[in-house]
């Protein structure tokens, strides 16, 4: 059997840390950093294609003052136990360049059948063993336990964030202990800062798969690997493997750049699909963080005969492509 299933990049404009959630409503969810970062928004659609003409719903604004003031970052929206969760970072306003980067986590819930209707409500922070920069967590649940992964940093370690996993009570609750499953190692982790983040979770082949993105967020940004089997004690950092080399990078040959922070679904016809960000071009003026041209993009990808996911290169961005996966 031969499959094909192609999209025009990018897929939505100017929107960082996309994240898409397919529901069971058979609608795409999206939500993703917007370049003023003073918002969340959320749309959907039927098709990833039709995300770019989906109108985006505010489902919450930043306070003018205080901890959820400045720079909200990376909202996930994930289902839970039939309420609506938003995952998101959110700094403080300062005037001081450290401010930058003294982001918290936070939830916010909606018992709504339609996230793009009712009451967002806040949850609060989620709370781990530091006061300390957090953002771009996930969640997850595996044989009936549910998962948090976050970046943070730890202010023992040299670096800006390692990733970090945890039980929960509840969807905005953290028990039991936090463990680091992934520090900055490799150059290709540790250029321009030492970071991992924007963790996502791929359950497949007997294996808990997480990506994520490491060093700075220009075109050095790049997307690591790890993994551990589906039966092992996953909050013991033993169990996780890492891949000493990137598994997604920038692409001089077909144009893109920096493509990282990404979430995975499904294509209409149920092919595995990877949607992250990117720029077109290299040279940026001024800090990236205030570059808005990181486009959302979407691309299938295949599984290589070990079972490890195989993403392939950035495609290019335009006209219509072959990705055939022949089964």
């Amino acid at each position: 059997m031969e499959r094909n299933r192609t999209y025009n990049n990018p897929i939505v404009l100017q929107r960082a840390d996309p994240w898409v959630y397919k529901h069971s409503d058979d609608y795409y969810y999206f939500t993703a950093s917007v370049p003023e970062y003073d918002r969340i928004e959320v749309r959907r659609s039927k098709t990833l294609q039709g995300l770019a003409e989906a109108e985006p719903v505010v489902a919450w604004r930043k306070y003018e003052t205080g901890p959820l003031s400045a720079n909200i970052w990376a909202p996930e929206i994930h289902y839970i136990d039939g309420k609506w969760y938003i995952y998101f970072a959110a700094a403080r306003t300062t005037e001081t360049k450290e401010g930058l980067f003294d982001h918290r986590m936070y939830v916010l819930e909606n018992g709504s059948e339609n996230p793009l209707e009712g009451e967002w409500v806040e949850k609060g922070q989620v709370r781990t063993q530091w006061e300390s920069f957090a953002l771009d967590a996930t969640t997850f649940e595996h044989r009936g336990v549910r998962y948090y992964v976050w970046a943070q940093k730890d202010p023992e370690i040299e670096g800006n964030s390692n990733l970090y996993i945890s039980e929960m009570s509840n969807p905005w609750t953290l028990k039991g202990k936090q463990v680091m499953i992934s520090t900055p190692e490799y150059p290709w982790e540790v250029i321009g800062f030492k970071v991992n983040e924007g963790a996502a979770v791929l359950k497949r082949n007997g294996r808990i798969y997480i990506s994520y993105s490491a060093s700075a967020t220009d075109h050095n940004y790049c997307m690591g690997l790890l993994y551990a089997d589906e039966s092992a004690d996953l909050l013991d950092p033993a169990s996780w493997v890492k891949s000493p080399e990137p598994v997604f990078q920038t692409s001089e040959a077909t144009g893109q750049y920096g493509p990282g922070h990404n979430s995975f679904t499904v294509s209409e016809d149920g092919e595995d699909v990877i949607v992250y960000h990117a720029r077109n071009y290299k040279e940026i003026t001024g800090d990236p963080l205030y570059d808005p041209n990181r486009h959302t993009r979407a691309q299938v990808f295949t599984w290589n005969e070990d079972g490890t996911p195989n993403f392939g290169i950035p495609v290019p961005d335009g006209a219509e492509r072959e990705n055939e996966v022949k089964a």
